[in-house]
């Protein structure tokens, strides 16, 4: 019989079960987020950019016509000052709040996970503190720390933890 088309317990094809994520880097680093937020991939030296002077909200970008925040996700996660080099990407998020732009060090792939590719990231959540990370995602040797966008900008947007760690 071919795993693959196997049945699940509930009656749908394994492969329904598999849901995409976008990966990118951020400070030597890999994170994934549910692709069904992304909206549009632009480096950053093509956004037409009003500088800001918060570390974390970088300004504001407009991209098609669209104003938009900018969050540095560099500067937000990072040791040492970022540095933008034509590998760097801004992901544009269609977040249940909002559209904003969120800047990379640069998008990897995307890639399809299943719940066995995830297990828990050991020692996240025990305070809530990072209730923002779904897991860990494994594919082709990669590890990919998985994040739920909408709740971790929602923390960006508020003020608080600011410069937390994944």
């Amino acid at each position: 019989m071919n795993m693959q088309a196997a049945e699940t317990g509930r009656g749908r094809p394994a492969e329904e079960l598999r849901q995409q994520y976008l990966s990118f880097r951020l400070g030597g680093m890999e994170y994934a987020i549910d692709y069904c937020k992304v909206q549009e991939l632009r480096p950053l030296k093509e956004l037409d950019r009003i500088a800001s002077k918060g570390a974390i909200i970088s300004g504001v970008a407009v991209s098609r016509g669209v104003i938009m925040p900018i969050v540095d996700m560099r500067v937000a996660f990072g040791t040492t000052p970022p540095v933008t080099d034509p590998l760097t990407d801004v992901i544009i998020l269609k977040l249940s709040s909002c559209v904003m732009g969120m800047v990379v060090d640069g998008v990897t792939d995307i890639v399809s996970l299943c719940n066995d590719d995830i297990s828990p990231i050991p020692g996240a959540g025990e305070a809530g503190e990072v209730d923002y990370l779904l897991g860990m995602g494994e594919v082709d040797g990669r590890r990919l720390i998985l994040v739920d966008i909408d709740k971790l900008m929602s923390i960006r947007k508020s003020g608080a933890g600011a410069k937390q760690r994944a």
